[in-house]
């Protein structure tokens, strides 16, 4: 007899309404948090609150709209393009970390041009630990939606998503999925908690890009790994064993042995400060 875990958890707090839902509520807890960690960062340093705002601003923003244009861009272009007011439907779930990446480096290059005049890496490097606390809640959220689940398993922890999507039931049937979501939601949190203890207890804040370059290393190689036992967002390309969410991690895990290279070669001539 095969054990699983039934998952029957509903993402609505109130019957009948799509939003305000569980999702939405994981998610701004997962930013809310992340803004405490960065609030704690910056009083540290006795950095000016009026930054602190404006941070909230750019990550916020470059958050939603990165990943969730990434999500529709990456994984279904065809039908986002021909149904472009579908993309506004954030609450419905659809974001890619990899979209949100881009959208928050793009973005805090920019405020370190506009606010803080300080190298990009200064802004990266606090950000990074508190983007993994978000990430935590936002895979939590995917786990209340029943989406990005699992390919199909035996083992005793696997989850049957019965809200799953139509498309993902077999034979008509919601079959044990491994929990994919909740391996991410774990993972972030172990990076989460890594890259904190490296900030606090170590001097590694001390050296330009050395935090981001971590945080591009872990989080990405676990998302990699991952993948293997997760139902594909897009199909995996034909005669290759990896999918469309490997193949957009490699870049993230390269950069950030080349920023982590740099950070080793410049620390000793570059100061947090510049």
């Amino acid at each position: 007899m095969n054990l699983a875990i039934n998952w029957t958890v509903d993402a609505q707090l109130i019957d009948g309404w799509s939003t305000p839902n569980l999702y939405g509520l994981l998610f701004v807890t997962g930013l809310a948090l992340g803004f405490v960690v960065v609030k704690r960062m910056f009083k540290a340093e006795n950095i000016s609150e009026a930054w602190l705002d404006k941070l909230l601003m750019y990550m916020v923003l470059s958050t939603i709209i990165g990943a969730r244009l990434g999500h529709c861009l990456f994984y279904d272009p065809a039908y986002y393009l021909s149904n472009p007011l579908e993309i506004l439907k954030v609450w419905e779930g659809g974001l890619a970390s990899h979209g949100g990446a881009i959208a928050i480096i793009i973005a805090l290059y920019i405020y370190s041009k506009k606010v803080s005049k300080k190298h990009v890496f200064w802004i990266l490097d606090k950000v990074v630990a508190p983007v993994a606390v978000a990430g935590i809640f936002i895979r939590l959220g995917n786990l209340v939606n029943h989406e990005i689940v699992g390919v199909p398993s035996d083992v005793s922890w696997a989850f049957i998503f019965n809200n799953e999507s139509r498309d993902l039931m077999i034979d008509g049937k919601h079959v044990p999925r491994h929990p994919a979501q909740l391996y991410e939601a774990i993972a972030y949190f172990f990076i989460a908690i890594f890259l904190l203890y490296v900030y606090w207890k170590t001097t590694a804040k001390e050296k330009l890009g050395m935090m981001f370059s971590l945080f591009l290393i872990t989080i990405f190689t676990a998302r990699f790994l991952i993948e293997f036992v997760k139902v594909g967002q897009a199909e995996r390309d034909a005669g290759l064993i990896l999918n469309t969410g490997q193949w957009l991690s490699i870049p993230f895990v390269l950069v950030g042995v080349i920023v982590l290279i740099w950070t080793l070669k410049n620390s000793k001539n570059m100061k947090p400060t510049d």
